[in-house]
């Protein structure tokens, strides 16, 4: 499974117990459409894009990335986790990386 993850380019699978149950979830990133009707803007479509490939994201690399400053990575990082697409490792200042929300991609497998 996890090979197959990675020749398809998304996120490897995790494996959990849960009540005696042993669950393997995909993370599927977003759909096109589903980012559309968010209204993220180009350079927040490449972030997406960029921590379905690679896994996640830092605000520094998203800088990199998108060639702006530190203050609108910021504002664009803080967009995409407000409207659920990633979410935040580490706490206040110390957030050190982005990744895809399970939960945004767990509402689009159950569709």
């Amino acid at each position: 499974m996890i090979k197959q993850c990675r020749e398809w380019e998304i996120p490897e699978p995790e494996f959990k117990f849960v009540t005696g149950a042993f669950v393997v979830v995909f993370k599927l990133p977003p759909s096109v459409e589903d980012l559309e009707k968010l209204g993220l803007n180009k350079r927040q479509l490449r972030a997406v894009e960029y921590v379905t490939k690679k896994g996640s994201i830092t605000n520094k690399e998203y800088q990199e990335l998108n060639q702006v400053a530190k203050a609108t990575a910021t504002r664009d990082l803080t967009k995409l986790v407000i409207e659920g697409v990633f979410k935040t490792s580490g706490k206040g200042k110390r957030v050190l990386r982005y990744v895809l929300s399970v939960q945004k991609s767990q509402k689009r497998a159950k569709k």
